[in-house]
């Protein structure tokens, strides 16, 4: 007696996974622009801030007039400042654009859609075109807004004791964006240096995974590459795509003692924000990264396949076969296999839709044997 199963018509797709962690891509580190005491500190990880919200308030030390080197450095700190900010106005334009052409083209779809015309699978990929456009945009627009920022810390170092709108003799800093609290790196009234960071302030909605994978899984990995979030502890498998692979590898030793070459993988989430809400920053999560997938195909469990003994050895990594079950008995064929994973394979060459084949066939089975199948 025998278990056995059909060969189905479906999809197959070569994929892997490994562990990675959300991070917030948009951050800001808040930071003194002046030497001096700050005050207390009242926000917490977690906490809300608008644009423009004094955050901190810092009593300035009376600061002597600046040399001529010291500001000849603020200068050209303010001049890249400025020169950042310029490179972020013109990205944000180009995104902005960017996003409104894939709305329209969305839209475009959608009225295609309703008439019939086009596929669901290119209506799903306009609405993900979009989302990720809109991201983009959203990232762009926190890029100026930091930028800008920027330009009035380096100011503020060429001008120091401005009130910038807080009490006589105090500086109020303020947020550059609307976003939350990410981490508070100080709380209590202290003294602190100019460019010591205080808060960390980030943009939720643009959360993003960074996964470590295997050198070898790296570069088999594309820009747009599709990839699933799963087991991250809420509902639906969330989807994604590949952001980029960074160009460098480190060293990594397993949990098994072995060094392996890692890479660095960020991944873009794409899919509605309402759907992964609960997710926050340094949440861990396993993404499955789909290599290539072919719909249509004749697939079988990967347990039915087994190597051939006998005749010429050579090349043997390229055969495979099966045991087909006909008229009760086990015959051996064999069979030209393409893609694998998730547990099937798909069969290129060997058999048809509907042939039944020995599951984990055993070692004394022999062709011809006649066998019982359940």
């Amino acid at each position: 007696r025998v278990d056995s199963t059909a060969a189905k018509t479906g999809s197959v797709r070569e994929t892997f996974e490994a562990e990675g962690r959300t991070r917030v891509h948009d951050r800001y580190e808040i930071t003194a622009p002046l030497a001096g005491t700050i005050r207390r500190i009242d926000l917490s990880a977690g906490d809300a801030v608008k644009a423009g919200q004094a955050l901190v308030t810092l009593d300035p030390v009376a600061t002597p007039t600046l040399d001529a080197r010291t500001r000849t450095q603020a200068q050209a700190q303010l001049a890249a400042a400025e020169a950042q900010l310029a490179t972020a106005e013109a990205e944000e334009g180009a995104a902005r654009e960017a996003a409104n052409l894939a709305r329209s083209e969305l839209q475009r779809q959608e009225a295609l859609a309703a008439q019939g015309m086009v596929s669901q699978q290119a209506l799903q990929q306009a609405r993900t075109l979009q989302e990720r456009a809109d991201w983009q945009a959203r990232s762009a627009r926190f890029q100026v807004a930091t930028a800008k920022h920027q330009v009035s810390a380096a100011k503020a170092v060429l001008q120091p004791g401005g009130t910038q709108g807080a009490a006589p003799g105090t500086t109020a800093i303020r947020s550059p964006v609307d976003g939350v609290v990410l981490r508070r790196h100080a709380q209590s009234a202290r003294p602190i240096q100019a460019g010591e960071p205080l808060l960390d302030i980030g943009d939720p909605a643009a959360l993003e995974v960074e996964v470590d994978v295997l050198s070898s899984d790296a570069v088999r990995l594309s820009k747009g590459a599709a990839v699933e979030l799963l087991r991250w502890g809420g509902g639906p498998v969330l989807q994604g795509a590949v952001a980029r692979v960074e160009p460098g590898a480190f060293t990594k030793t397993s949990a098994l003692g072995v060094e392996e070459q890692r890479v660095w993988v960020t991944v873009e989430l794409l899919s509605p924000r309402e759907q992964w809400s609960a997710l926050g920053e340094a949440y861990r999560v396993h993404a499955r990264f789909v290599l290539r997938s072919v719909d249509g195909a004749v697939t079988i469990p990967s347990g039915a396949l087994f190597r051939p003994t006998g005749g010429d050895q050579g090349g043997n990594e390229d055969r495979w076969a099966v045991f087909r079950v006909e008229g009760g008995k086990a015959r051996l064929r064999e069979v030209r296999v393409g893609l694998q994973g998730e547990g099937r394979v798909q069969i290129t060459e060997g058999l048809n839709a509907g042939d039944e084949v020995v599951l984990h066939p055993p070692r004394d089975l022999s062709d011809g044997q006649r066998v019982k199948a359940p």
